[in-house]
């Protein structure tokens, strides 16, 4: 079912990890443990493609409360380097904490106690994402008309499908997958107003299991990472409904 998916599992309860490596070998997947969040930095570091400046693993399941680097740090590490989906797996289930985890790019949140099943159902949700990104098919299903692949200008903000690479007024800007599918849809349809389950849809792909208020996170990570440029108030809040760009 996982057909050989490269997934590291960052769990400091030596049960908990070995459970979770096992039931997904099962399914097909090729497991790395790690035991601490500095195991887990090293083994990124050792084994990441330099030259795609991308992680070896196909998807990374982590715990919060780890010794060494926590799952906090070891996420935003993550995410300086490459978008390799993340779910994190924790007991702590404060709507704040997850939100602010949403925030640094964490892709899913599954909280302890979990079954085995929904955590597949999880992992696989995330690998579909990643196969369609891949085949750069993932706005079509939304049957738009024009060049998927074509450059897309909105006042000072640049953004390019095919690249992934979005820039305000020549200069890149780094965000996170979501981050950039969001802003894809906006730049596409630039007088839509999107309502927050629309944009939900769009960043995940199909039917996700995270809460829709993590849009409101992300779009306030994408306004405070532009706030430098001072194009932040280029996506427009429409109370009640959701987003749009500003005329």
């Amino acid at each position: 079912m996982l057909s050989a998916k490269r997934i590291l599992i960052i769990e400091d309860d030596a049960d908990i990890n070995n459970i979770v490596a096992t039931f997904l070998t099962k399914h097909g997947a090729q497991c790395t443990q790690a035991y601490s969040g500095s195991e887990a930095n090293l083994l990124l570091s050792t084994m990441a493609d330099a030259s795609e400046n991308r992680s070896q693993f196909d998807l990374i399941i982590t715990d919060l409360a780890l010794p060494g680097l926590t799952g906090d740090q070891l996420v935003a590490v993550i995410r300086s380097k490459n978008d390799t989906p993340i779910i994190v797996v924790s007991a702590k289930d404060a709507p704040a904490e997850k939100l602010a985890l949403f925030g640094l790019g964490v892709d899913d949140y599954l909280i302890k106690p979990f079954d085995l099943e929904e955590l597949l159902a999880r992992v696989l949700v995330q690998l579909r994402h990643v196969s369609k990104r891949s085949d750069n098919t993932e706005i079509s299903r939304y049957h738009l008309s024009h060049d998927q692949n074509s450059t897309l200008v909105f006042k000072d903000w640049e953004i390019n499908p095919d690249s992934r690479q979005f820039s305000v007024r020549g200069k890149s800007v780094k965000v996170t997958r979501t981050e950039f599918n969001i802003l894809e849809a906006l730049m596409r349809r630039p007088s839509k107003v999107y309502t927050k389950q629309e944009l939900f849809e769009i960043a995940w792909q199909e039917e996700s299991f995270v809460e829709e208020k993590a849009i409101n996170v992300h779009v306030s990570n994408i306004r405070s990472k532009l706030k430098s440029t001072e194009t932040d108030s280029y996506i427009e809040t429409v109370w009640g409904i959701g987003f749009k760009l500003a005329d």
